[in-house]
Formats: C-alpha cells, structure tokens, sequence
C-alpha cells in the first residue's frame, strides 16, 4: 500500500503531458512520468519517493508503436517487455527483454521505464548502445532526437520535464549477426550477475554489458580491443578488462572475483561465435 496521497493524470498527447509536467511542477505537486510503475510503486510504499502527481503515458499515440518506417525501426517508449519479446523485429532487443523480469513483470514494465529507471541493471539499453540508436525525447521546448550515447551516459540524462517518448534504430542494425547472454547465479529468474549484448557489423564486434559495473555500459575501448585479431583472444580480453569504465561490483549476486572470471568465460564465448560468422 502507498502510504501518501498522489493525483493521477493520463494524457492522450505529448503536448498536454509536458504541460500537464510544468504546471504540476510550478505547483510544487513534485510529479513524475508513469510507463509501466513497477519501480514507481515499488520506492513509493518504501518512502523512498513521493510524488505529489504521476503522469501516465501509455495513452499517447507516439509512445506505443513498434513499426518500420523510412528504414528505421520507431518504437515507442511505452511498449512492454513482453511485446518487444514477441517481436522479432530486432532479435537481439527481443532476446534481451525475454531476459529481463519474470512473465507477470514483463506484462507491466515498458521500454522507456526499463532504460530510465532507478535500479541499475536497465538490460535493454543494451542492444540500443550497440545499434547506435537515437532517442527521441519530448519537453517543454518540443521534440528533440538525440544519439543514445549523447543522452545515455550510466543512465539517462534528461532535462527536468522530458521523457523519452520513441527509439529509433537504424534498419541495417537489425538483422546484424548478435549474441546475447545473460548468466546468473543461480535459476532462469533475477537480476545478472552479467549480462552481454552483441552484434557483429561487417568485422567489428559492438559489445554492451550490464551487471558488471553500477551501471550499464558500451565501451569504445573495450571494443578496440577486443577487435585486435593480432592478438590471442585471451589477451584481448584481459586488456578489454583494463577498459571497464568503473570497478567490477559486489553484490549478493556474486562477488568481484567471481564476477570478473565470469565476465572472462561470457566474452571469450561472445567474440568466438561472432568471429565465426
């Protein structure tokens, strides 16, 4: 149960959410953005977060499409996991959602929410990162489309009263050679202990992680190094890891240690299937 009051609005358009965002805010009322409020309702019945309105989007036309278009695949923020995972428009996002959450979660929880929420794993982001995907985000001043890896930088990066309303992914990306995996410690259910998402353009192999760090991640030097052919893979892989961006965690998942030689054995797996395609 949440333990405080809240008003709730669900616009039917871009324009009226923002506005609806601004006079709410210049009230003082502290509103937030609503997808799929699965982490919403989590942090509220915690006291963690108290916002005096939500904003629901799934009514908004823009933020619930999943279409080809002008050679680019637009999805729309609020689409859950479970529709992306029943897509095979672009496989390896598919694959990575079917990942994330148990079924009943899935249902609820959308794109948009997984990529801007608060707990750190945000596993879908990855096949965004390695498709160079643009972000189309809506505020006060209009609609603006953004690279992901000018806006995504350990999290989203929006401005006060934006959000992320589409994704767009280049049509080439989409049927790229890809790899996807996700290890756990224990079961088929529950967050990572890594998560890596992959594709192979032409000879380069594009790497993103998640469960590694506190954040997730594409790491250009990673990458380089991984693609260095004139090494032995052991050794790309041990320099790749010099590269991580932040210390390797430990959590109740798993340790540093274990982590960085489960990390070892998931990338040697990732870069010998994509090096034979």
């Amino acid at each position: 149960m949440i333990p405080f009051e809240f008003k709730y609005y669900r616009p039917s358009s871009i324009q009226r959410a923002v506005e609806l965002h601004q006079s709410l805010h210049n009230k003082g009322r502290n509103p937030m953005y609503y997808g799929g409020g699965t982490e919403i309702i989590t942090w509220s019945r915690s006291n963690s977060i108290r916002p005096g309105a939500v904003i629901d989007l799934k009514s908004i036309p823009e933020c619930n499409v999943m279409e080809l278009r002008n050679d680019k695949l637009v999805i729309g923020a609020c689409m859950t996991l479970s529709a992306l995972s029943s897509s095979n428009l672009f496989p390896l996002l598919s694959e990575t959602a079917m990942g994330a959450a148990d079924q009943t979660a899935r249902n609820k929880i959308t794109l948009g929410g997984n990529i801007c929420g608060r707990i750190y794993y945000r596993e879908t982001v990855l096949p965004l990162l390695v498709a160079n995907s643009h972000m189309v985000i809506a505020g006060i001043q209009g609609i603006r489309v953004t690279s992901i890896h000018d806006v995504f930088i350990q999290q989203m990066r929006l401005a006060d009263g934006e959000f992320l309303a589409q994704i767009l992914i280049d049509q080439e990306y989409l049927s790229l050679p890809y790899v996807h995996f996700k290890k756990r410690q224990i079961g088929n259910v529950g967050y990572p202990l890594v998560t890596v998402a992959a594709l192979k353009k032409d000879r380069d192999i594009f790497t993103a992680y998640s469960g590694v760090c506190l954040f997730p991640f594409r790491s250009t030097q990673m990458d380089q190094e991984l693609n260095d052919t004139s090494l032995p893979l052991a050794t790309r892989i041990e320099q790749a890891i010099g590269n991580l961006p932040a210390p390797i965690i430990t959590n109740t998942e798993g340790s540093a240690a274990y982590r960085k030689f489960v990390l070892q054995q998931t990338i040697a797996d990732t870069v010998s299937i994509l090096e034979r395609r």
